[in-house]
């Protein structure tokens, strides 16, 4: 495929540097879990149960393979990895597990609140939640892995991650 930069928030960059970047580790990735059967707000229906996966949306066929190829890509580049947090919804830690084999941690920061509509309070409280973790540095020599949620991620960073399966590369400071 074609060397296309891709644009960052300090200019454009190459993916053989990024790839480069990411091997020597330092990052924090997180991605949005990977696709769902549908998308509906299941955080804001009184019968969801984090502890009973039949009660939450979950990983389409689609999603599974896209973890899967999310995974292959990582071993296969010799990117290293971490860390792996995910939050505790059922889609969240399944996406993780898929693609890297394991889950290091279930964070209840990373979670939906449990509403449909969030007024400016509860954009600020998702955005102290999260904040924490996407600026924990990863251990030396690796990336840490998170996968979480759109409303939470959009909150902290201002960037709505779209679509399902979405990566986005973060650098602590």
């Amino acid at each position: 495929h074609s060397e296309k930069p891709i644009s960052t928030s300090s200019g454009l960059i190459s993916h053989k540097k990024i790839l480069n970047k990411l091997k020597a580790g330092g990052f924090i990735i997180y991605f949005r879990h990977a696709t769902t059967e549908r998308d509906y707000a299941d955080q804001a229906d009184p019968k969801m149960n984090l502890r009973d996966c039949d009660t939450q949306r979950r990983i389409s066929l689609q999603g599974i393979k896209e973890s899967y190829v999310i995974g292959t890509v990582f071993a296969e580049k010799r990117i290293p990895v971490g860390n792996v947090i995910a939050s505790e919804y059922c889609r969240a830690w399944k996406t993780a597990n898929f693609a890297f084999g394991r889950v290091d941690e279930k964070d209840s920061r990373l979670n939906f609140l449990p509403y449909e509509e969030y007024t400016m309070d509860l954009i600020s409280l998702m955005k102290t939640n999260i904040t924490p973790i996407l600026s924990k540095h990863p251990s030396p020599g690796t990336n840490t892995v998170i996968v979480g949620h759109d409303d939470p991620f959009e909150a902290a960073t201002g960037i709505y991650p779209e679509p399902q399966g979405i990566a986005y590369i973060i650098k602590p400071i």
